[in-house]
């Protein structure tokens, strides 16, 4: 038997070292990355909200407790009430006497333990909440929003090998301390450990992507697959967190993440090779200098907006249903569920669709269809009917991403020099405003002016950019490559890369690509 499991193993081993190049497989780590750190992004929004109101809740209660009784002097009177007849009868303590006399039913005394945890009132107190849970939640975002311009660079320099397994590992101890922490600080810091390790998860998968993808329609391909992994994160995250929040425990279901991160960072130690530093073949267009580019900016635009939508909804959401619905825990989210599987659907429907109809009108309807859903939102009497708008705002956004990531690359490929760890990092900056000035904003209005409003305010923000996708249509290449493109003794292999409506045939400095 043990000689039947060494030769499994070695089986098994050397399929790994012959497919360790293989471009399906590179797809496959990037896809459990993205699967892993979006569910770790997602699994907290049903526990959150309802784990700080329930801190806040019991250490308000000991504090009123501990101020309306204080020791009894002798002679007072205190009331008990007894569950078993209903009624209330009156204790006096003193040296010299003990009375105990029954008194008028008191039937309404008797509070059912679900209307204080599932049915919370909406006070200050909860309130209050929108602003605490929406920092912590646009913490992550804000983190890994100043830790992206570093990793863009870093991978033209030391591969995305390197910043990839790096993003396992902060991951896995930021899953550690969600699990075991239970103050508000230890929470928040957790949250924005986890922003550098998804800038360097997220950063160093797409670039290698794109790097490895060449061909502008595979990419597309390969991205929306990748794509698809972040929505599998979202669409476990929030009804996984709070099954098993409601019936397990808050540490649960982060323990169950880290062991499965530590599956994934083993893959990625055997496949990728961490410890090699493999720098690109040739130098990349600076930062700033596709920063500045108006064609990359409204694609970025479009992400960070379309994401905004929903980045607004994960803290407040929650909390305003708990406010008008009365729902119970699990409840809080599963709501998330319709978003979810429609970004799924979304993500892997357009990403064939919408090279053949039009990135930039994909992304257009995309915009919005997100304005439109958003607005529907505060329109639900209850949980089911938020089932339609939180499908049309998943679905809205899955065309946009999976529309707007691929068009990253090709700009770089059409406008710059082909090196994408810098024009990821701008696609993912772009993603993180989203996240970050959407749960903190979006807390601050709803405690303000309300939930409805807040809604209203980025739907009609969407609406309105959405025409800017236009541009988009047929963006001019560079100058330098126009002049290669022209003349015609040029020696450079070619490759096709296709617009609505024109093609043109660009120089690839590349070698050919391997087979799969």
């Amino acid at each position: 038997m043990g000689l039947f499991d060494a030769l499994r193993d070695f089986s098994l081993l050397t399929w790994l070292r012959e497919e360790r190049q293989s471009r399906r497989l590179i797809l496959f780590i990037v896809f459990i990355a993205l699967l892993l750190d979006n569910m770790l992004l997602t699994v907290v929004v049903p526990i959150i909200p309802s784990y700080l109101y329930t801190v806040d809740d019991e250490a308000a209660q000991v504090v009123r407790n501990h101020s309306m009784s204080p020791l009894s002097p002798s002679g007072t009177f205190q009331s008990i009430v007894s569950l078993y007849d209903n009624t209330t009868r009156l204790t006096g303590f003193s040296p010299q006497m003990s009375t105990a006399g029954p008194m008028t039913p008191a039937p309404t005394s008797v509070i059912p333990p679900q209307n204080r945890s599932d049915c919370p009132k909406a006070d200050d107190q909860l309130l209050n909440e929108n602003v605490k849970v929406g920092l912590l939640f646009a913490s992550k975002a804000t983190v890994q929003l100043i830790t992206n311009p570093f990793i863009g660079p870093l991978t033209n320099r030391i591969g995305y090998q390197i910043p990839m397994f790096a993003g396992f590992c902060i991951m896995f101890v930021s899953t550690l301390m969600f699990a075991f922490s239970s103050s508000y600080t230890l929470l928040f810091l957790a949250r924005s450990l986890q922003g550098v390790g998804s800038s360097c998860s997220s950063v160093a998968g797409m670039g290698m992507l794109a790097s490895v993808y060449t061909d502008d329609e595979e990419r597309g391909n390969a991205i929306g697959i990748a794509l698809g992994g972040l929505a599998m994160g979202v669409l476990v995250g929030p009804p996984f967190g709070s099954v098993m929040y409601e019936f397990v425990g808050k540490t649960a279901p982060f323990l169950i993440l880290a062991v499965l991160a530590v599956l994934d960072g083993a893959l990625q130690l055997f496949v990728l090779q961490p410890s090699k530093v493999e720098p690109e073949n040739q130098k990349g267009t600076a930062l700033f200098t596709l920063m500045k580019d108006p064609y990359i900016l409204i694609a970025a635009g479009s992400i960070c907006f379309a994401n905004m939508a929903i980045a607004m909804l994960e803290p407040a959401l929650p909390i305003w249903m708990m406010e008008t619905m009365c729902p119970r825990k699990w409840q809080l989210g599963v709501a998330f569920v319709p978003a979810s599987i429609s970004y799924l659907i979304g993500t892997n429907i357009f990403a064939v669709l919408a090279n053949k109809m039009g990135r930039w009108l994909c992304s257009l309807i995309g915009m919005l269809l997100v304005g439109i859903s958003i607005l529907c939102v505060p329109l639900a009497k209850d949980i089911y009917g938020l089932i339609v708008p939180n499908f049309g705002v998943g679905f809205a956004i899955g065309m946009v991403d999976s529309s707007m990531m691929p068009i990253m690359g090709y700009l770089v490929d059409l406008r710059h020099v082909s090196v994408y760890g810098s024009v990821y990092a701008i696609a993912d900056v772009a993603f993180c405003m989203g996240f970050a000035l959407g749960p903190s904003a979006g807390g601050a209005i709803a405690r303000s002016i309300g939930f409805p409003w807040l809604m209203t305010i980025i739907g009609i923000i969407d609406i309105l950019f959405a025409p800017l996708c236009f541009f988009l249509r047929n963006p001019p290449a560079n100058e330098e490559k126009m002049a290669i493109l022209m003349d015609s003794n040029c020696s450079m292999k070619t490759r096709s890369y296709s617009t609505q409506g024109s093609s043109y045939q660009m120089g690839d400095d590349f070698d050919p690509e391997s087979p799969e």
